[in-house]
């Protein structure tokens, strides 16, 4: 009984101890098993009406994009802009497909499989499929029979890893093109169910028509606005402030911060130059008497001795009277120029070489090699090299099309050297057997380029950059500069040292990099976890070290009053300049109640708008005056006006020569035109309504 009363009196105590330890068991049971919650979490790049997009998709999104994006301009290699602008352009697709698919799903609007594969390879194909280059046969035109013949490619089994990776580009491709050109359709289908909401009706026809039936000739004198000082006009804090409430709908921003920022270029210093020299003197007599230039050039020179002839084109232009001009065995340089030393030697002149070469090619795989001999001898005896290739070669997309490989350059990415030397150096239709690892290879040259005078030239350069010891006396200048500071002195020190800073205002999450700063991004994302005068650490940003101060935040909402004050201002001087115009006008017409009398006390001639309507978006050479016109279509002809507030300035008009168009109403006609008119628009609006009202979750700046 005892224990029993020992209990029953702590037992609000043990209630609290038993209910911690109970709540620590459930949520360290949860954070275990939850543990792919929270990874999944952090791993979830944007939230788009209700959909949570994964890091990983979207990085998926991106290569296949940027993969699509080198197929069809042939590049291999992309910049630093090039790359975010594919990496935003994935963003907005993402966007715009998610919103539009969830709205297609609330109206019931989808693309049947039928309908898909009859646009893509089907009689009904495509504009986006036929424009593709993939697709085109020798005219350069869209073919089906390439497009049937690409995709029957892609069920292809790979006999080597770079075959494997060729396909897995070559089905990505497709899908993404596929998907594309799915969302396409899905996207005509909303807009034309749009557009027939959207549309003109009987009261739009017949208002668009009388805004255009009646035109006149419209005299007028203008006092601009700019004809009285800014000084002369005073604005209150109270006025601003009541237009500010007025427009602060105007007034909506994203998110952003404005820094300020030192770049610290990462140069060479005089004795990274002086190395340099030092260099190519200790290489000078070697380059002009060495048997191994090309042991000496691969070596020593940024520029690769391949052995591989220029032509006027693709010399360096600086090399290019040298290389034409001189016998084998000359000497260029040592020069030095643009921050590089240069020489140069001939090692072959007067040669005549074409610049590509069509090819075509037999692939027998290492199984069927044994074949090669028997298949030579029956080509070299008439056997038709396109019929063999469909029966023989073990690349399906060439076989079907005769073997063709197409037209190549030298500097063709990719390709065998020894094809390539070999497919230089044989005449036209000679045949010819290339063996690898993979199989043997029978192969023919069908046409050449004109051959043109080239030369083999051997560079040996080196560009004087930055060396260890530069780049870390540049980072500690930085780094020094960042640890001695507080934000709020930032430009004072900055000052002291003499380092130039640079404001970058309003920068959105969304943006790249700051400025014209390359691989700035790392700032970017720095200032968004930041808070206002805080130092950013030392960022290498290309070739150059940035640091930087947050200025300003400015989160989610409306701009604040200091931020448009100065807009606002500008508004309200004018709206006082109008009054002062307006009154100054009248007493003047009491005086001179003549257009061509009140034109004259002002010093001025009258002008002329000619064939003003309702309708009209100029007023003559004054440019944009809605309010002027509209005065116009309404005022009394022959009859001076009463001044009249415009966007330029004040204007007193007369109007004359009134015509009326004799034309009848036609409400089909007007309506057409109408409708016309608003179709080029409607999809922008469509997408970027659904856009402002959908809930977006952008969380990119945690992984870009």
């Amino acid at each position: 009984m005892a224990t029993l009363e020992k209990i029953r009196s702590k037992g609000v105590l043990l209630v609290v101890v038993v209910g911690l330890a109970l709540l620590a068991f459930i949520v360290g049971d949860f954070l275990n098993s939850g543990s792919s919650y929270f990874n999944k979490s952090r791993e979830t790049v944007a939230k788009i009406v209700g959909e949570d997009i994964n890091i990983k998709d979207y990085s998926a999104a991106i290569d296949q994009m940027t993969e699509v994006y080198k197929i069809e301009t042939g590049k291999s290699e992309l910049n630093e802009e090039t790359t975010t602008q594919l990496r935003q352009s994935v963003w907005e697709t993402m966007v715009n497909e998610k919103i539009l698919y969830a709205e297609a799903k609330k109206v019931g609007l989808a693309v049947s499989e039928e309908e898909l594969s009859d646009r893509i390879i089907g009689k009904n194909t495509h504009p986006l499929i036929q424009q593709r280059r993939a697709f085109a046969g020798e005219n350069g035109q869209f073919s089906h029979q390439a497009l049937i013949q690409f995709l029957n490619s892609l069920d292809q089994t790979p006999t080597s890893e770079e075959m494997k990776q060729q396909i897995d580009k070559a089905k990505s491709y497709w899908k993404f093109w596929e998907k594309t050109v799915k969302t396409n359709i899905l996207q005509e289908k909303y807009n034309a169910l749009i557009a027939k909401a959207v549309t003109a009706n009987s009261l739009d026809a017949k208002m668009s028509f009388e805004d255009r039936k009646t035109s006149v000739d419209v005299a007028y004198v203008v006092k601009p606005y700019y004809s009285i000082p800014d000084k002369d006009v005073t604005v209150s804090d109270n006025e601003i402030k009541d237009l500010y409430t007025k427009k602060k709908e105007l007034f909506k921003q994203e998110a952003n911060r404005s820094i300020n920022f030192v770049a610290f270029e990462i140069k060479p210093m005089k004795e990274d130059y002086t190395e340099a020299q030092t260099w190519m003197n200790k290489l000078v007599e070697e380059f002009k008497t060495t048997t191994d230039v090309t042991g000496l050039v691969n070596s020593n020179s940024d520029v690769v001795y391949d052995g591989k002839p220029y032509s006027v084109k693709t010399v360096p232009a600086n090399l290019k009277n040298f290389a034409f001009g001189g016998a084998t065995g000359a000497i260029y340089g040592p020069v030095f120029a643009n921050n590089t030393y240069t020489m140069a030697r001939i090692m072959e002149s007067g040669i005549m070489q074409s610049d590509s070469v069509k090819l075509r090619h037999i692939f027998l795989v290492e199984k069927d090699a044994p074949k090669a001999d028997s298949i030579m001898a029956a080509l070299k005896g008439g056997a038709d090299f396109a019929a063999m290739a469909k029966q023989y070669s073990a690349v399906k997309q060439t076989a079907a099309n005769g073997g063709e490989i197409g037209w190549l350059t030298q500097s063709v990415q990719g390709m065998d050297k020894e094809i390539i030397t070999s497919a230089f150096s044989k005449p036209v239709n000679e045949l010819f057997t290339v063996k690898n690892a993979q199989g043997v290879q029978i192969m023919q040259v069908t046409e050449k380029t004109p051959a043109r005078s080239k030369v083999k030239l051997a560079i040996l350069e080196r560009k004087v950059v930055p060396s260890s010891k530069s780049y870390s006396k540049i980072y500690n200048d930085a780094k020094q500069f960042a640890a001695e500071l507080k934000g709020d002195q930032f430009e004072a020190k900055a000052k002291e040292k003499g380092y130039i800073v640079r404001p970058a205002t309003e920068i959105l999450q969304s943006v790249d990099k700051i400025a014209d700063i390359p691989q700035s991004r790392k700032v970017i994302q720095w200032a968004f976890k930041s808070s206002k005068n805080d130092v950013s650490d030392v960022f290498e940003c290309g070739p150059q070290f940035v640091v930087a101060t947050t200025t300003e935040i400015n989160e989610k909402g409306y701009r604040s009053i200091e931020k448009v004050k100065e807009q606002l201002k500008a508004e309200v001087i004018k709206d006082k300049k109008a009054e002062l115009l307006i009154k100054d006008l009248t007493d003047k017409l009491a005086k001179n109640p003549s257009l061509e009398a009140l034109a004259a006390s002002l010093s001025d001639s009258l002008k002329l708008a000619k064939g003003v309507n309702f309708g009209a978006y100029q007023f003559g050479l004054a440019g944009f005056e809605p309010t002027v016109i509209g005065k116009s279509s309404i005022a009394e002809l022959n009859k001076v006006s009463a001044p009249i507030k415009g966007n330029a300035g004040v204007y007193v008009i007369r109007t004359s020569n009134k015509v009326v168009n004799p034309q009848p109403f036609d409400a089909k006609m007007e309506k057409m035109q109408l409708n016309g008119r608003m179709s080029y628009s409607l999809p922008y609006m469509i997408i970027q309504d659904l856009k402002d009202k959908a809930d977006i979750v952008d969380n990119r700046l945690n992984f870009f």
